[in-house]
Order: structure tokens, then sequence, then C-alpha cells
């Protein structure tokens, strides 16, 4: 198996570099399990990136699918993800019910359609972010911390999708809810054509605005969490810069923190706590 948990590492590490750092935080008796954990994230989160279409995309889902409900244990055996998220599974007792959830979440970043409304963008977020972070603070503590964890996702979605709104809109992707765009005057097709407008851009302050109020529900939890948690919540630390970041750009102009920046955010949140969330 140590063979199979490098090959996580390497994984998070080219594609989850936030995470990467992070767990290099946490005990390093559960470091295996968190980059166990988040590379099969990371290959869930890249399905629609790696298959193109999306029916090899649901064939590709439905697979992991059937890794979790034991239908595939000679195939599971021979994939490094796999394997060694069968071994965290059963040593860490986590629930496949969350990662099946992950996955099934995920099926909706397959197609075109846009997100309907604010609600389900939250619920999205509950069963992606949210859902990972309880996953990891079971890792690392054996208890599930939902109380902040489902903030805390919720918060990091939101933020997520608006750094990387520049790309969706290219590909003719809308995670930004409808509703909420729709408030403000802003038609899907001006976002596909690349036009920006001062409605585009106030729907993003009114996005930015409900991602601080999760922020501030997470940091009211965070201060209060065990400290062999802290892991789990130290890529929180990003969200708030980002969100000034993203409070100085147009919805089309990139707003992404530097690498060596990003690194240093997450070492200061390690040293004092009180910055998960700041």
């Amino acid at each position: 198996m140590h063979d199979a948990f490098a090959y996580c590492a390497d994984l998070v590490r080219s594609n989850d570099r936030d995470r990467y750092i992070a767990t290099l935080f946490a005990p390093a008796e559960h470091r295996d399990a968190l980059y166990a954990l988040y590379a099969f994230n990371a290959e869930i989160a890249r399905v629609r990136d790696v298959a193109r279409e999306p029916l090899p995309g649901e064939i590709r889902l439905q697979w992991w699918s059937d890794v979790l409900s034991g239908e595939r244990d000679g195939e599971a055996s021979a994939n490094p993800v796999a394997a060694a998220l069968l071994d965290i599974i059963q040593r860490h007792k986590l629930e496949t019910v969350l990662l099946t959830a992950l996955i099934d979440a995920h099926r909706f970043d397959l197609y075109d359609e846009p997100m309907a409304e604010l609600g389900k963008l939250e619920v999205y977020a509950h069963e992606t972010s949210s859902a990972l972070i309880t996953l990891a603070a079971q890792i690392l503590t054996g208890s599930k911390l939902e109380i902040a964890a489902k903030p805390a996702g919720v918060a990091q979605t939101l933020a997520g999708i608006q750094q990387s709104f520049p790309l969706y809109a290219g590909r003719k992707q809308l995670f930004v809810p409808a509703d909420l765009l729709a408030r403000h005057g802003v038609e899907p097709y001006d976002i596909f054509a690349g036009r920006s407008s001062a409605g585009l851009n106030a729907a993003f302050t009114e996005l930015r605005s409900i991602a601080r109020r999760y922020l501030l529900e997470a940091q009211q939890c965070v201060t209060a969490l065990p400290s062999e948690a802290l892991a789990a919540f130290l890529p929180l630390a990003l969200v708030g810069p980002s969100l000034r970041l993203l409070d100085r750009r147009d919805a089309f102009v990139p707003a992404e923190i530097s690498p060596w920046r990003r690194q240093w955010l997450i070492w200061r949140a390690a040293r004092n706590p009180a910055r998960i969330a700041a």
C-alpha cells in the first residue's frame, strides 16, 4: 500500500496544491489518509476535463460509485487511488454515503445546464467541499465536526466559482446561480459572449457578501475546534484574501492569489488558527 499512498500524495501535489500544503501540518500518522481522500476528490473534480464529453464522464463517475459499493474489487486493487481510498474507509470508518453523494454532486459538472438557484449551489457545496472537510476532520479527530465544515465548505465554493468564472464562462458552464443573475438583469448569453456589465459585477458583489456571511459563521466555529482538526480547515485561510482580491476585479479578470502567497497564508493560519477564517 505504500506505493498507492505515495501515488496519491503526488497526485494531490500536482492537482490540489493548497490541500497538499495544508496536509503537511497534519500529524504524520494521518497524512497518507488525507492524501488518499484528496486524491479521490481530485479524480472526481477533474472528470469533465479528462472525459471531455458527458457520457464518458458519467462512465468514470459510475466506476467510482461501483468501487464504493464493492462491485469493482479487482479493478480497485489495481488502481492506486481506489485502493488507498478503500483502505482509509475501513481504517477510519468513513461513511461511503458522503463519498457517493460527492460523486453524484459532480455529475452537474459534466453538463452545461446552469445552476438554477442559490439554494441548489449551497447543496452542491455541502455535498462537495463541506463533505471533504467533514471527512478530513473525521480522519484527524474521529469526529465529523459538521457544524464548522458546512459553512466552511460553502464559503470555499462561493469564492472558488468566482475565481474560476472566466474559465467556466469560456466553456459555457454556469455555476453562478441563475436566479441571482436574473435579479441583476444578467443574461447567460451575454456571459458566454464574454460581455461584462454593471449588473454582472453587482451579482458578484452580492455573491461575495453571501460568501462572507458563511465565512463569519465558519470563523465562529473554527476557533472552538480541537487543535488536531486544524489541517482539515487550513485551506479556508485563502477565502478571505481571495474575496478581497475579487472586490478589485471585473468578473472576467482573473483574480488568483500567487502560489507563494497561498502557501504563506496557509502557513500563517497553521501558526495562528484565529487567521483561518479571518
